[in-house]
């Protein structure tokens, strides 16, 4: 059995020389190296950019996203999405571990895990599409994957259903990072707020932000509004485009006082929300860009165009613990995890 390199880089099969994920094509065949670990993949979830836009070009047709998705992972190797450059990521079982690892990881085989590395950089084989769940982001399929020595990992937890679990460690990532970043009395923007990741945000920057600071929600579906409005976590639910920049700054401007907020976070799975970020942001604030979606160049251009001296960060899908900070929300809030049952399970 051949060693890899920890990284993925022997999976590599073009370009030579880069690292799994910004390679075009992995080596998806399913006889591993002694220090990977292989899955018996039972579900997809995929990056909310992504579906968004694989449902888009196939018009909601199920045949079609099969199709699409299947192509994309004879071509490549991996669930990369080469229009949207993201993946999403996966749960299943392990089907074995490379002698190199076994005492190294506290992993034993027929152990249910989640993969916490996106599909963008892991080898994978689909043998079958059995279900797409349109409004989940979410596809069942017979299939294998590839785990690399340095891939990130979670246990699926016995009290949490399977798909729920796969659901939120999607985006465990935005309120780990929202907790870092929201203080006590500051004035907070989450874009994209009726979603997700958005809904988590939501919550955790209301417990951060306390009863002095302001939670505002934006979501420009009236259905989303409602929701977070229902919910009582978001101080203002604003129905308004983000692409609309203009409109966007009139909006969180009118509820602040022209103050806008310390920090805006922005959930959203479409492009073109960069500007209206930055307006909704006061001097010097900072915003978090988790979306897939956000293209870096009109962020940074965008705010060097409008005299904004803001600290925009990465939306980076890891934190340290972040798995566990995420499932603990639900265990923490009967409302979240109702909500999150509803939609997911």
């Amino acid at each position: 059995m051949k060693h890899g390199s920890p990284y993925g880089t022997h999976r590599v099969l073009e370009p030579i020389g880069v690292l799994p994920q910004p390679a075009w094509k992995l080596d998806n065949t399913m006889a591993i190296y002694d220090n990977e670990i292989l899955i018996d993949v039972s579900a997809l979830n995929i990056d909310s950019a992504s579906f968004t836009q694989i449902k888009a070009a196939c018009e909601n047709d199920e045949a079609r996203i099969a199709a699409m998705v299947n192509d994309i992972v004879a071509q490549r190797g991996k669930h990369h999405n080469p229009v949207t450059g993201s993946g999403g990521m996966l749960i299943g079982s392990v089907a074995q571990i490379g002698p190199a690892l076994a005492d190294k990881i506290d992993l034993n085989v027929g152990d249910k895990i989640a993969t916490l590395v996106s599909l963008s950089l892991t080898p994978l084989r689909i043998d079958a599409i059995k279900k797409i769940h349109l409004h989940k982001d979410q596809i069942e399929i017979k299939g294998q994957a590839i785990l690399f020595e340095t891939g990130l990992y979670a246990k699926l937890p016995d009290d949490l259903d399977e798909n729920l679990a796969l659901a939120i460690l999607d985006v465990a990532g935005a309120p780990a990072q929202t907790a870092r970043l929201v203080q006590p009395g500051h004035t907070v923007v989450v874009i994209g707020g009726g979603g997700k990741s958005g809904t988590l945000c939501i919550y955790e920057a209301k417990k951060r932000a306390g009863t002095t600071g302001c939670v505002i929600g934006v979501s420009p579906f009236a259905k989303d509004c409602q929701r977070m409005k229902d919910l009582g976590w978001a101080d203002h639910a604003l129905q308004v485009d983000a692409t609309d920049a203009l409109a966007l700054m009139q909006a969180v401007a009118a509820v602040t006082d022209g103050k806008m907020a310390d920090v805006v976070i922005n959930c959203v799975n479409i492009p073109n929300t960069e500007m209206g970020s930055i307006l909704a942001t006061r001097q010097h604030g900072k915003i978090y860009f988790f979306s897939m979606a956000t293209s870096f160049t009109a962020a940074a251009l965008g705010a060097e165009g409008v005299g904004k001296d803001v600290e925009m960060i990465v939306g980076n899908g890891y934190a340290t613990g972040h798995a566990e900070f995420a499932l603990g929300l639900l265990r923490e809030s009967p409302r979240l995890r109702q909500l999150f049952e509803q939609l997911y399970v």
